[in-house]
């Protein structure tokens, strides 16, 4: 598997035309995530600096090919004095496989409050997911060896009252990532698909099912470095007719809201044919 270095590197081929390089992978289509993150990296690079992007919103149209670099056109929707906008569309063989717009905003005074991050255990008291009996070690594991996720027990979540579904995760990069705090966003949007539309499937756990992103929203609230502790707080409201909508919130160590997510994903019934 590629360094994130080198997933989130493109290549310019014009004023707004981007290319990301093909990553050697175990799945069947392109990561999610990696479309994502390679998405808003194009939109960062053409914005001016003094803009910071603080959300975006993706739909996946059609399976990316995981063997075939991506083209990422970027379009210039606005760029005004406190907010800039753009669309970006990735595209294989001709044909859109994900459309994301972005929103960049100049940093404003103004009101602040936050949620407070659920009592969880600590990091170091998980077990690393790589250190697990290999017959417990699932290929998702082995597919991102580079970040360190740890699972929340079931019975050690602090449940909510008419929540019917929670998981929690930890995670971050194994090794130290640049300074860049854009580079950091970036790797966020990566990260991001990883494990949330699985959390819809907690409390399925004997059913099989045919699972896939259909879309992604992502906000961005506060600073934060992807090397250091994660907490992904997921629930998932709502499951039904073949799709499963699913949020997360995601603290830093300190217990600071730094992003909020919210993914629809296909959860169809397994076919047997």
């Amino acid at each position: 598997m590629a360094k994130i270095e080198q997933i989130l590197e493109l290549e310019r081929l014009e004023k707004d035309i981007f290319r990301g390089i093909a990553i050697e992978t175990m799945l069947p289509r392109t990561f999610g995530g990696q479309v994502a993150g390679q998405a808003l990296v194009s939109a960062v690079r053409t914005v001016e600096e003094h803009f910071f992007v603080h959300s975006l919103h993706g739909y996946f149209l059609r399976p990316g090919n995981p063997v075939k670099p991506i083209v990422y056109l970027v379009d210039r929707i606005r760029d005004g004095r406190s907010f800039s906008t753009r669309r970006v569309t990735a595209v294989q063989d001709g044909q859109a496989i994900f459309t994301m717009s972005a929103s960049f905003h100049v940093l404003d005074e103004g009101i602040a409050h936050a949620d407070v991050m659920p009592p969880v255990p600590a990091p170091e008291d998980l077990p690393d997911a790589s250190t697990l009996l290999p017959e417990a070690i699932s290929w998702e594991y082995r597919e991102w060896a580079d970040w360190d996720l740890r699972y929340v027990p079931a019975d050690r979540i602090a449940r909510k009252p008419g929540v019917p579904v929670q998981q929690q995760v930890w995670f971050r990069s194994r090794e130290a990532l640049p300074d860049d705090p854009v580079f950091h966003v970036c790797t966020l949007a990566y990260m991001s698909d990883m494990t949330l539309l699985g959390s819809a499937s907690t409390i399925h756990p004997d059913t099989e099912i045919q699972s896939a992103s259909l879309d992604h929203a992502l906000w961005f609230m506060r600073p934060f470095r992807a090397d250091d502790w994660l907490l992904y707080d997921q629930t998932s409201p709502s499951a039904g007719f073949g799709r499963a909508l699913t949020q997360g919130r995601i603290f830093d160590r300190s217990g600071n809201l730094v992003a909020a997510v919210v993914q629809e994903g296909l959860t169809r019934l397994l076919r047997q044919d």
